[in-house]
């Protein structure tokens, strides 16, 4: 069948990612009509973000969305750090009193297929796979009126007052509306693999594996996997493949010597893996007229306590209801002010969860007898305060939820 050459719609989402499609349900949902261009022709992504976090958990509950993944995700109740062999960290997700205390394991292709279903039940939401953009539509005035894709069918146009850039990291939305940003390299990046589940371990637990200046996370899987990250100094995976596979066994067998019989299995070739390149970016403004960027495209985070699925719900969420107020008050300058809005309200949380990620990065940089051992201690020093651990992990798990009243009486009853 032939593509219709142009489409009209008040809201064109390139990117049908989490942010994306999470923004796109909830628009038409307020009868905002809305086409999400999507380039791949399904959502089998591997090595994309899965950890979500309680927040998530506790809007994918409010959107409806959490009984259609019954059984698609795996609760996570522990995390636990263990340096130089000695645990010197472990936290319980059963201690902190809100309505959804735990972070699950949910695999994109399950969650963005959930959203993509209830999406198309819904008039006025199009979904276009398999269409890339290729270039946006401007009036004379430089505010965006749309989008040009390329499809297998030719090209098409998409008409829109809004277009919303949810292209992920490495944004083309970003790059062909020339907002500028600066992007701010770690010092490292991660060379992810997956395995079967080791049968000593409880599949409710994060891992993170440290000895040096190595560390690794371990992060059950559902079903019966185990997604295992290494660092690597920044660029280094040339000089890793060099070495042969043998290096790479020989760093698991260091951090988790549970997993060598598994790696040498099922790690035959450098194809097993998947590197990511670490960075965060700074984008100063996230929107233009007729344009703004969410999720990604607008704020990249590290793998680090799995921000990156998270904040892009949230932008989600935040940004439909004042669309649907602006479009309400007649578009137009209005759509220019909620975008703007939008990212008033969302600038100092993406912050405060960039500052937490950018601190323990810096802690696993330490390394040497002196910087091991005062990581080592800070770690002690947070273990042994309940109080303090609860503090610092919930201003990266914690950011929307209020304690309930019954964990809340427990929890004073406790005196903790």
């Amino acid at each position: 069948m032939t593509m219709t050459a142009e489409l009209t719609a008040q809201v064109c989402v390139v990117g049908g990612g989490p942010a994306g499609l999470t923004l796109a349900v909830e628009l038409a949902k307020r009868s905002v009509s809305v086409v999400v261009l999507e380039q791949s022709g399904h959502f089998n992504r591997s090595f994309r973000g899965e950890s979500v976090s309680p927040d998530s958990v506790w809007l994918l509950e409010r959107l409806g969305l959490l009984d259609a993944l019954d059984g698609a995700y795996q609760q996570m109740h522990h995390m636990e750090i263990v340096d130089g062999g000695r645990t010197v960290m472990r936290a319980d997700f059963d201690d902190f009193p809100y309505p959804h205390p735990y972070p699950v394991e949910l695999p994109q292709p399950a969650l963005l297929s959930a959203l993509a279903e209830v999406g198309e039940g819904l008039p006025g939401f199009t979904l276009l796979r398999r269409a890339t953009a290729v270039a946006l539509e401007q009036d004379g005035h430089g505010t965006v009126t749309g989008v040009r894709a390329r499809t297998p069918d030719g090209e098409i146009t998409v008409r829109a007052a809004l277009t919303v850039g949810a292209d992920g990291r490495f944004s083309k939305v970003r790059e062909m509306a020339g907002l500028p940003y600066r992007k701010v390299p770690l010092d490292r990046d991660v060379v992810w693999l997956k395995l079967p589940f080791p049968a000593e371990w409880d599949d409710r637990t994060y891992r993170i594996r440290i000895r040096g200046d190595q560390h690794g996370l371990f992060i059950p899987t559902h079903p019966d996997s185990v997604r295992v990250g290494f660092n690597i100094p920044k660029g280094g995976l040339k000089e890793l493949r060099a070495k042969g596979l043998n290096a790479l066994y020989e760093r698991l067998d260091q951090l988790a010597p549970e997993l060598s019989g598994a790696v040498r299995q099922e790690i035959t070739s450098w194809s097993d893996t998947s590197m990511l390149d670490i960075f965060t970016s700074v984008v100063p403004n996230w929107s233009m007229p007729g344009l703004v960027l969410v999720g990604d495209a607008a704020h990249t985070l590290t793998p680090i306590l799995g921000q990156g699925v998270n904040h892009a719900i949230i932008d989600a969420v935040t940004l439909a209801p004042l669309l649907e107020r602006a479009f309400t008050a007649g578009g137009g300058p209005a759509v220019t002010r909620a975008t703007a809005q939008f990212q008033r309200s969302r600038e100092e949380p993406v912050s405060r969860s960039r500052g937490l990620q950018l601190r323990q990065e810096r802690l696993f940089a330490l390394h040497g007898p002196l910087g091991g051992t005062l990581r080592r201690s800070l770690y002690q020093v947070l273990d042994r305060s309940p109080r303090l651990k609860r503090r610092v992990l919930a201003g990266a798990y914690f950011q929307l939820q209020k304690p309930s009243a019954a964990h809340r009486a427990a929890r004073m009853r406790a005196g903790t």
